[in-house]
């Protein structure tokens, strides 16, 4: 594993658009770009198999984007566990993020390793969609998407 640096930058963009459809992602109506996020990226000899980005607002750390491309390892975890040692040496005082009313998957992920929902943003999608008009209406599971979940860490 190691951290994200500028020379990662052209290769961040290209994963995001393989996993997330554009070179930019979006959370509360936020747009979050490459060149403005932290993160780590789990390696298998030069091959990417997992990625966290994080920033740093206030004092808080907010994870934008997590991605592993091997399931049942471990992976997320310790990418997701090196994001909250970075917090804690950042001094903040909780780890949050935002996903979508249909990722089960990351709701049940996220509240396994101790994290809370803490807000719901009831059809936030509609705005975000402002942005980036390429999610669908239809989500996971056949799931309409159409909300923003929110879930924390209290460090």
């Amino acid at each position: 594993m190691h951290r994200l640096t500028a020379a990662d930058l052209p290769r961040l963009r290209q994963f995001w658009k393989e996993r997330w459809d554009d070179e930019f992602c979006v959370a509360h109506g936020t747009v979050f770009h490459p060149e403005n996020v932290s993160g780590f990226i789990a390696l298998d000899g030069n091959d990417w198999i997992g990625l966290v980005t994080y920033t740093f607002p206030d004092t808080d750390c907010e994870i934008v984007s997590m991605d592993s491309l091997r399931e049942n390892e471990g992976i997320g975890t310790a990418l997701i566990e090196k994001v909250i040692e970075e917090a804690r040496a950042n001094q903040c005082r909780r780890v949050h993020l935002s996903t979508t009313n249909d990722n089960l998957r990351a709701l049940g992920f996220y509240q396994k390793r101790g994290f809370q929902l803490c807000a719901l943003r009831v059809n936030a999608m509609d705005e975000t969609r402002k942005l980036k008009p390429e999610i669908p209406l239809i989500g996971e599971n056949g799931i309409p998407l159409r909300d923003e979940i929110e879930l924390e860490m209290l460090l």
